[in-house]
């Protein structure tokens, strides 16, 4: 396996320092547009194995399809993990298509709104234009697993999980998300530095949030239809407070559009399928006032004669994500709260978990807990597609594939596995499920 990430940001930057401790690779490039962060990246990851020749940086645009493919073929992977953010995922899944690589994401492509009725009906889905071509990853006998970082990634392995052996009937799978993080600055006041790509988080927190549900799939035919039990609702939806492990506590939760709801239905049957995020009252307020001034587009406006995206100012404005560990103090929770009927019958819900602690991953990786809590599943899936633990066909989330190896292999300690255990917590069952069995 020789291995190509694409991106030397904060996700590319810990994937490659946890796959610089690992062997079943052969040779691991990090390419960014940026040369001199790709350098950065694999200096890095040669510190921790003195010696090891395996790394080197390159150069490459990611908006450039064919850009991606001459790289992949002048480096000669056979695999690549696209670490940039989502504007860059169709050129990039498009040139591992033409090289012939096998592709990996954690992000998919992106989402277009209804038209008319963006609150109420779906427009594009995110990952449309992926699954579009899927019939063409499968006649080149390629695979393309999409959306395995932690959420979408590891809550997708956890439905699997789930469906395979918790559960006979599944009412929701409902991914919850919750931390109890803190950045200071240099005086030890917090300040608000979000721990991920503000790109991101206003593409995804601002679009209408998807839900799925199987009741709409199933026509008054009685045929079912995965795209007919999509719908949406207004941002921050719904609005519950939920309880949040290793000592996290309690944190309001909300409805946001993200890759799981999409994902899941496909391969996990279940009643219905929700994102939620514990975003935050001051975060919440803050997307609000960037969507009433305007400053949450990304169509170029002209200022003094230069044109610029209003989004990328603003995420140019903050801090960089890859700065603020030594800043921030606290945990991440990234996990999927499921109801149902559990194998002998009777109503169930659990609430499986994964917790990173920044204290931890800082000292461990010199990586915030967030960006490490992402990048460690797609090194562990690419580390069970070369042991052949995990294979297949086309374009495929992680549902497509037999959890336990994945779990087992996360949680095992160091060095036969990654040291990073999950959990499960038993939760009450609400009340809807007892009475649905009486």
């Amino acid at each position: 396996m020789r291995i190509l990430i694409i991106g030397a940001g904060g996700v590319g930057d810990a994937a490659a320092k946890i796959a610089a401790d690992r062997d079943f690779y052969e040779a691991l490039v990090v390419a960014d547009y940026d040369l001199a962060r790709a350098d950065r990246t694999v200096a890095a990851a040669r510190s921790r194995r003195p010696g090891d020749t395996r790394f080197r940086a390159a150069q490459v645009d990611a908006s450039n399809a064919h850009a991606v493919e001459d790289l992949i073929g002048l480096v000669g992977a056979t695999h690549v993990l696209n670490a940039v953010d989502p504007r860059f995922v169709m050129p990039i899944f498009q040139g591992c298509l033409a090289a012939g690589a096998t592709y990996l994401d954690m992000a998919m492509s992106l989402s277009r709104r209804h038209p008319d009725q963006p609150y109420e009906r779906c427009g594009v889905l995110l990952g449309a234009e992926q699954f579009a071509m899927a019939s063409q990853w499968e006649a080149k006998g390629q695979l393309a697993l999409v959306g395995i970082g932690v959420e979408p990634g590891l809550s997708d392995v956890f439905a699997r999980y789930a469906a395979d052996h918790l559960f006979s009937e599944i009412d929701e799978l409902g991914t919850r998300d919750g931390a109890n993080l803190a950045i200071h600055d240099e005086s030890g006041k917090e300040i608000f530095a979000p721990g991920f790509s503000m790109w991101t988080i206003i593409e995804e927190c601002l679009n209408p949030p998807v839900v799925w549900e199987r009741d709409k799939a199933v026509g008054t035919n009685g045929e079912y239809d995965v795209e007919a039990g999509f719908f949406t609702l207004p941002p921050f939806s719904e609005p519950e407070v939920f309880e949040f492990p290793a000592g996290i506590g309690p944190v309001e939760c909300v409805h946001v559009e993200h890759e799981e709801v999409v994902l899941m239905p496909r391969w996990v049957d279940a009643k219905k399928v929700t994102f939620k995020y514990g975003l935050g009252e001051e975060m919440i307020s803050i997307l609000r006032t960037l969507n009433t001034l305007g400053l949450d587009r990304t169509d170029p406006v002209a200022v003094k004669g230069v044109s610029v995206s209003p989004r990328d100012v603003v995420a140019a404005c903050l801090p960089d994500p890859v700065t603020i560990g030594p800043r921030m103090t606290g945990k991440t929770c990234a996990g999927l709260y499921v109801t149902g009927q559990g194998k002998d019958g009777n109503p169930r819900a659990v609430y499986l978990y994964h917790v990173t602690d920044n204290a931890w991953s800082m000292s461990e990786y010199d990586t915030q807990c967030v960006v490490w809590q992402t990048a460690v599943n797609p090194v562990v899936a690419l580390e069970l597609l070369a042991s052949g633990a995990w294979s297949g066909v086309g374009v495929l989330g992680p549902e497509a594939m037999d959890p336990m190896p994945f779990l087992d292999l996360l949680a095992a300690p160091a060095p036969e596995g990654y040291g990073s255990p999950w959990g499960m917590e038993e939760r009450s069952v609400p009340a809807a499920s007892w009475a649905a069995v009486r």
